[in-house]
């Protein structure tokens, strides 16, 4: 499935669910899936600047694509970096760096943050993109 296909199944999910609260209750769902950290990974260099709440993100790069897991102590926030992981995960660095997220804007996600949150998912994105690049022309 490309990145393009991931992003279109997202939003229509979200498209499902008629207000902001189920997509909340949605978006805390998916933080449940969310391919876990290893613990010995939950260290302060992979904590994301600019979220309120504590994000730790871990990136492999296997067969020349990129593996995200992370891990968070608030549950939307879980759910947020889910949705980004599902997204972007296995994905080339190429992909990931160049993508325009729209998905984020269609399902109208920044707009229902809190202004710190929204930040923080900001930072998520960034965070996500510099790890891809790292191995861009590897």
């Amino acid at each position: 499935m490309t990145i393009e296909e991931k992003q279109q199944e997202i939003i229509e999910e979200f498209n499902v669910f008629d207000d902001w609260m189920e997509k909340y209750e949605y978006i805390i769902d998916l933080g449940k899936d969310l391919p876990l950290i290893a613990p010995e990974y939950k260290t302060e260099d992979r904590l994301i600047e600019g979220c309120q709440s504590r994000v730790w993100l871990h990136s492999e790069f296997k067969d020349n694509l990129m593996e995200y897991s992370a891990d968070s102590d608030a549950i939307i926030t879980k759910g947020i970096i889910g949705l980004l992981i599902q997204v972007m995960n296995n994905e080339t660095p190429e992909t990931i760096v160049k993508s325009d997220l729209h998905f984020i804007k269609e399902i109208g996600l920044q707009e229902h943050l809190s202004p710190t949150r929204a930040n923080g998912l900001v930072g998520m994105v960034k965070r996500m993109k510099t790890e891809a690049l790292k191995y861009l022309n590897n």
